[in-house]
């Protein structure tokens, strides 16, 4: 079928680009260039082992210097054990099984360290991820079979050969914490036979809205739900929003952050934990003591002692096998009692729930989902529910050329054009003061979105302005090119001081503990750093330090701040913006801040955009526009 060969088309095109670019980041790189480009630990010190399923050895490690460093391994990824002794020939591949703050276990495809794991220093390779991709392939290759048989309801409803049906019978429960928009979602979800759509603008409560829906859909069908989300974070804030309305929920994949009320949702916390465990132990600790009886025989012996350690070998061997047999029942216990289980989009298919079939699948954050990696949840459901927001953050796409052709159209964007009557917009924030959500409403929610009484009027304090643009036109601040990224120097130093001057009209009225938290955000990366020099530089400003943080637009997805400054850093007599084109990022950093938003910017460079032209204009009729002038005395 067309829709499937098209997207399996463009995931081809995909993996080419992520695998080149991988390669480019590696090839002939250092380890302190890997390091640096977040793809490797080193050094790292190896903290315990044990053998797992199969008879793989299961090692974890923690990483001794560098810690700071931001790094892309995650639980599920491949990577490599490697020793600097001989990087090329010292090192064994596996498989990331956890992964939180500064250690991970990783299950090598061995039963025991190698020897030179004893000599030099030791580090882990985060290895090109063939396995995500394959997952998603083989996902599209089933879904379109299914389709090119037409008899699958849910898959013809997704690519629009067919209508979303709903039963109207259905009467959601009653739900007084939720608003009119969350209470609809809800009733749509549950009245849903393939799809519902929840449209979750900022601060509209969304992930409130899913877990009052996953509750009522535990009720009402008796089954498992699986959610899911393209994030980690994502999924962990749901798993955690779940656990404490009482459902039983299962975490597979480790939660990548650190949180003791996390990690005991997850599998290896729950086996641990089982009444079934204990005996596994025992056997696991068995089978270790024959194979190290076994090591102590020498290379040079006779037929006697070669016989002995082959029956050892075999012993442990057979013993292992009673303990793969002993934890697949305990898994299995565990995945049949869970109401709910959580997940990345890939992580869906991990061994212990590959299997499974599900009556619902609930997608969090569809706006950012690649559609390929959708599908693969999506084959083990009757019903979806998509949800998120197709005017935020987009998914990260490696190849321009396929998001060109369309891998950067998600799923929730087409299903939306496709269906209509299946979508439920939540219309009521409670984050945002008026004015600071006004444009953002204006723009990308045809003025349905309204605030919330307890935010629509709150500020940092009485007669404050809960939002400024100050402009830096005519001031000489030029931006400049610092390798692919661009900086603007004096508009940093002017964000710094204007943060200065509030933090100094906040002293008096808030203690350092209670501060107002604060966001200085920037689309460019290399700004922030001289936006964290500046910070750094300011004496006045130190007291505070702890309750401002430096970061790209992208990462604060889904974050919020009392006070949020943009630094646009564009400034160029050519009109040229780069990515501040990409307005749905701009609607992300506008919708951070609750009660103060400062963007700083250059109007002759920014007017060349409507969308800039547009929000100068609206920042003048709400009295909010600034010359920077007026700071530089």
């Amino acid at each position: 079928m067309d829709y499937f060969t098209t997207l399996l088309d463009l995931l081809k095109t995909e993996r080419e680009a992520d695998r080149q670019q991988y390669q480019q980041l590696t090839q002939s790189a250092s380890v302190a260039e890997r390091r640096a480009n977040g793809l490797t630990w080193y050094p790292i010190a190896i903290r315990g082992s044990e053998l797992g399923r199969g008879d793989y050895l299961t090692v974890e490690v923690e990483r001794t210097t560098h810690q700071d460093l931001s790094h892309q391994l995650r639980t599920g990824v491949p990577a490599a054990l490697f020793s600097n002794h001989d990087p090329k020939t010292d090192r064994v591949e596996g498989t990331v099984s956890f992964q939180n703050g500064n250690r991970l276990k990783i299950t090598l495809l061995t039963d025991e360290l190698p020897d030179w794991s004893r000599q030099g220093k030791l580090g882990i390779d985060m290895l090109f991820d063939d396995t995500s991709y394959d997952e998603m392939q083989d996902a599209l290759r089933q879904a379109n079979a299914l389709a090119e048989t037409g008899t699958n309801q849910l898959i013809n409803t997704l690519i629009g050969t067919a209508a979303a049906t709903f039963r109207p019978e259905i009467t959601p429960p009653a739900l007084p914490r939720l608003n009119a928009s969350q209470h609809q979602a809800v009733g749509a979800i549950l009245a849903a036979n393939e799809l519902a759509i929840v449209h979750g603008p900022p601060g509209t409560g969304k992930t409130t809205t899913l877990v009052q829906a996953i509750k009522a859909l535990v009720a009402q069908d008796h089954k498992q739900v699986l959610v899911v989300a393209p994030s980690n974070a994502a999924v962990d804030l749901l798993s955690e929003k779940l656990h404490d309305e009482g459902l039983n929920v299962l975490r597979v994949g480790n939660p990548s952050r650190i949180s003791e009320r996390l990690t005991a949702l997850t599998l290896d916390h729950k086996m641990a934990e089982h009444s079934q465990m204990r005996e596994a132990k025992k056997l696991k600790k068995q089978a270790g003591e024959f194979k190290n009886m076994a090591h102590k025989y020498k290379r040079s012996f006779g037929k006697a002692e070669r016989d002995q350690r082959k029956a050892l070998f075999d012993e442990a061997h057979r013993i292992m096998k009673d303990v793969a047999n002993t934890e697949q029942y305990i898994i299995d216990d565990l995945v049949g009692r869970a109401q709910v289980i959580t997940a990345t989009l890939v992580g869906a298919n991990q061994y212990m729930v590959r299997g499974l079939t599900y009556h619902t699948v609930v997608i969090d954050e569809a706006g950012q989902a690649l559609e390929p990696a959708c599908w693969i949840p999506i084959l083990k459901a009757k019903k979806v529910v998509l949800a998120g927001d197709p005017y935020q953050l987009s998914p990260t796409i490696k190849s321009a050329e396929a998001a060109r052709n369309g891998l950067n159209v998600t799923l929730l964007e087409k299903c939306i054009a496709l269906h209509p009557d299946a979508v439920t917009m939540l219309n009521e924030q409670y984050r945002m003061h008026e004015q600071i959500m006004d444009y953002s409403a204006r723009i990308f929610y045809n003025n349905q979105l309204r605030a919330h009484a307890s935010v629509a009027g709150h500020l940092l304090f009485s007669g404050d302005s809960p939002l400024e643009f100050i402009d830096t036109a005519g001031c000489g601040f030029e931006e400049k090119l610092e390798g692919t990224s661009s900086t603007n120097p004096e508009e940093a130093a002017l964000a710094i001081r204007h943060l200065a001057q509030l933090v100094a009209q906040l002293a008096p009225l808030y203690a350092p503990a209670s501060f107002p938290s604060v966001a200085v955000i920037s689309p460019y990366k290399q700004q922030l750093v001289l936006l964290n020099e500046q910070l750094d530089h300011t004496p006045d400003l130190q007291p505070y330090r702890h309750a401002i943080s430096v970061n790209t637009i992208d990462s604060f997805q889904g974050q919020e701040r009392d006070v949020i400054y943009i630094s646009l850093t564009r400034s160029n007599d050519r009109g040229e913006i780069g990515f501040l084109s990409d307005i749905r990022r701009m609607n992300v950093a506008m919708t951070r801040a609750r009660k103060k938003l400062v963007i700083i910017g250059d109007s002759a460079t920014l007017a060349s955009h409507p969308f800039y032209a547009d929000f100068i204009t609206n920042a003048e009729r709400l009295n909010a526009y600034q010359s920077a002038w007026s700071f530089m005395a």
